[in-house]
């Protein structure tokens, strides 16, 4: 047996005879791992917990199999160990718990009748990790994944990830869409309110006041995940394939909104172009054009969420059109396309993967997104603030929730289904081990003109609002008083230095948490997304297209539920970590890592498998071929990750509003307890802080990665062509 499998049995005997088995009560960690908790070998002895001796026992018997050492039978003992393990492990878990709760009749069976058990700790999780890797290490040893170790437990500790924290929440939320109030099955119940009036109706067709929020919903998610798709693509052509200048300036305007609290563009559009905002005054005095409400609806909430999710498309579409191959275009020139030619016929089809992943990031976002229908919608219902009505509302109703989450999901689903369609089994290959150094071909003109005609007006309403952003921050009261201020600031950021150095501030606390989970979940998103792209796209293992499928369930469900999801999933054993800091870290890692995955999956699609199979070649293990040949050429998609997930963990709302605590306050639910109690200026304060701060965790995250060497030649300069130089010897 090779020596990863005998240190993954060292792990599990730490974790079964030396860690604590459970967490101390109220997660008091003073001396842990040596405090009162008791390890699982001295529970099962002492009779405590019986439960765990079969867990010992798998132990045992793959300690047994490793020492011999023979990889063929040990193979198929391990897989065995493993699952037996496992099997025991998740068994005594889910089963023994809260007193009245769990499934007795399992209890019973595994000796724990009435018995109830604390959320699982640190020795638990290390002996998981290692049965799971003995299953892992079986399966190669079996030959599975070409033998490859790293390969088989990769592929397993994503599926537990996704396992246990997108499918499990998902599944206890989308139960009880079965359930009544009283926990029983009612299926009556589920279908009444799953084709409800309210959802599917088409009343708006028949000169009614409204269709239902199913139908809004989808017309918003489409417009939305095109426009995005389209900005994009536009403002990623003019900064790759031109000379355009103000090019550095245009680029951060567009990345500004992505950095942003989402319900802070909306309350700036309002200031702009509400019924008394600036814009619609001085429409109303210079052209007589009545003030009106049309920003509350489809046009406002439309508005907000493509100024929103266009950089989501941009970041996505530069890596791709940065990944063309030059000499694909120069050979449709050599044989006399002209540059239109070249673009329909070369360009546009090897772009299909970005836009395809473009579209449906935006689609699911909008989907998503409550935070702006919630500040503009108006009359115009969708299904993310009906969702969080019938969560916090005075008509709380968890299972109406749930229904209109499962239409959510469908939609979802089906979007996913459209694209694969639509790319089909296409090759889309780019980057090869050929040479390739050529220029890129210049841009149609006529594509140059519209591309700077669409990203023109969205780069100067960007401009527009963040500066009204940034000056709100400095008045008293904007678009009543404003009257020049610093209070605002010193409320939130005030710092005495009288006797030493004091962050005496009020929103010092819960920017202090936000930035240490921000650091800590940003890694770990782009870690475990890009991995997971990696799995899909390069290995063909059983359950491939359902992993992929399941992945998505996070992003398709609205951050509210997911939050309401996460609460009845952890705050329970035997995973008890609500109201830590450790569920808001997982809720951002797996709430942004379908982006990683999305953005992964678009970039290795263009990077030829000739690559990975001349490293295999050279006898590099996958973890070398990773390291030092994919993830070099996947800058771009690690770039996209790290700043999405960075961006998204300080930005977010929805997911985490019902998981913070008073220890563990983020900024974003600070800043929406201001907007409650009406002191606008603190939260536009304290937007304008966070803008600054990420836009400085977005430079340092591109100076840190670097950018992708591919050896190819810069763009020519769109300037008349210079004389031949002479050349000197």
């Amino acid at each position: 047996m090779r020596a990863a499998t005998r240190l993954a049995l060292i792990v599990g005997w730490l974790g079964y005879i030396i860690v604590p088995w459970y967490l101390p009560e109220g997660w008091d960690l003073a001396g842990y791992p040596f405090g009162r908790a008791g390890t699982a070998l001295a529970l099962a002895m002492s009779g405590a917990a019986p439960w765990l001796w079969p867990i010992g026992i798998a132990l045992l018997a793959a300690t047994v199999l490793v020492v011999r050492g023979d990889t063929n039978a040990g193979g198929r003992g391990l897989i065995a160990v493993g699952l037996l393990g496992l099997g025991v492990f998740f068994a005594q878990g889910f089963a023994i718990t809260l007193p009245g709760q769990g499934m007795p009749a399992l209890a019973a069976l595994l000796g724990g009748t009435g018995a109830a058990q604390p959320g699982m700790g640190f020795g638990a999780l290390l002996t998981l990790v290692s049965l799971l890797l003995l299953l892992c290490h079986g399966l190669a040893y079996r030959g599975v994944c070409r033998g490859d170790l790293f390969t088989t437990s990769t592929i397993g500790v994503v599926v537990l990830l996704i396992g246990l924290f997108i499918f499990l929440p998902v599944a206890t939320i989308l139960r009880s869409a079965l359930v009544d109030s009283n926990g029983h099955w009612a299926l009556g119940e589920f279908f009444d309110r799953l084709f409800s009036a309210t959802i599917w109706g088409t009343g708006c067709l028949g000169g009614g006041i409204a269709c239902g929020v199913a139908w809004n919903t989808l017309i918003l998610g489409v417009l939305t995940g095109l426009i995005t798709t389209l900005l994009g693509l536009a403002c990623a052509l003019l900064v790759l394939r031109t000379a355009m200048p103000g090019k550095r300036l245009m680029r951060a305007m567009t990345v500004l909104p992505i950095i942003t609290p989402p319900f802070v563009i909306g309350l700036a559009l309002i200031l702009l172009f509400g019924r008394s905002g600036v814009v619609t005054g001085l429409m109303f005095e210079w052209f007589g054009i009545p003030r009106s409400r049309w920003i509350y609806g489809l046009p406002g909430v439309l508005l907000a969420q493509v100024l929103a999710f266009a950089p989501i498309a941009f970041l996505v579409l530069m890596g791709v059109v940065q990944a063309i191959a030059p000499s694909l275009e120069e050979a449709a020139q050599t044989l006399g396309a002209r540059r239109w030619a070249t673009f329909r016929t070369v360009t546009w089809p090897l772009l299909r993967p970005g836009l395809a992943n473009a579209f449906l990031l935006g689609f699911v976002e909008s989907l998503a997104d409550f935070g702006n229908p919630l500040v503009l919608g108006g009359n115009f219902e969708v299904l993310s603030t009906k969702i969080f009505f019938a969560v916090v509302g005075a008509a709380h109703n968890q299972g109406l929730a749930a229904v209109l989450a499962i239409v959510l999901l469908a939609f979802t689903l089906a979007a996913f289904g459209l694209q694969q369609g639509w790319l089909g089994g296409k090759s889309y290959t780019t980057i090869s081990g050929k040479g390739d150094a050529g220029l890129p071909a210049k841009l149609p003109i006529a594509v140059t003109v519209l591309s700077a005609a669409v990203t023109g007006p969205w780069v100067a309403l960007t401009a527009v609002i963040y500066t009204v952003i940034l000056i709100g921050g400095f008045v008293k009261t904007m678009g009543r008083d404003h009257t020049p201020t610093l209070e605002h600031y010193r409320t939130g950021f005030a710092v005495d230095v009288s006797h030493g150095l004091f962050f005496s501030g009020a929103a010092w606390p819960s920017l202090f948490t936000t930035l240490k989970v921000a650091a800590i979940s940003a890694p770990l998103t782009a870690l475990i997304g890009l991995l997971t792209a990696y799995l899909l796209t390069r290995q063909r293992f059983v359950g491939r297209k359902l992993l992929e499928f399941t992945t998505m369930l996070s992003f398709a469900i609205p951050g509210t539920v997911l939050g309401v999801a996460y609460i009845l999933a952890f705050n329970v054993p035997p995973i008890e970590i609500t109201g830590t800091g450790l569920i808001l870290v997982i809720a951002f890692v797996f709430r942004n890592m379908p982006v990683g995955i999305r953005s992964g999956i678009a970039g290795l699609a263009q990077i030829d498998k000739s690559l990975d199979e001349a490293s295999t070649t050279l006898r590099a293990r996958s973890f070398t071929t990773l390291r030092r040949v994919v993830l070099p050429l996947l800058k771009p998609a690690l770039v996209a990750a790290l700043v999405y997930s960075f961006v998204r963990s300080i930005t977010s709302v929805s997911a985490v509003i019902f998981l913070v605590s008073a220890e563990y306050n983020l900024s974003t639910a600070y800043i929406v307890g201001r907007v409650e109690a009406g002191e606008f200026g603190l939260a536009i304060a304290y937007s304008s802080v966070l803008i600054v701060i990420m836009a400085a965790g977005i430079a340092l995250i591109q100076l840190g990665v670097g950018e992708r060497k591919l050896g190819r030649k810069q763009v020519a300069l769109a300037t008349p062509a210079a004389a031949p130089a002479t050349v000197r010897t």
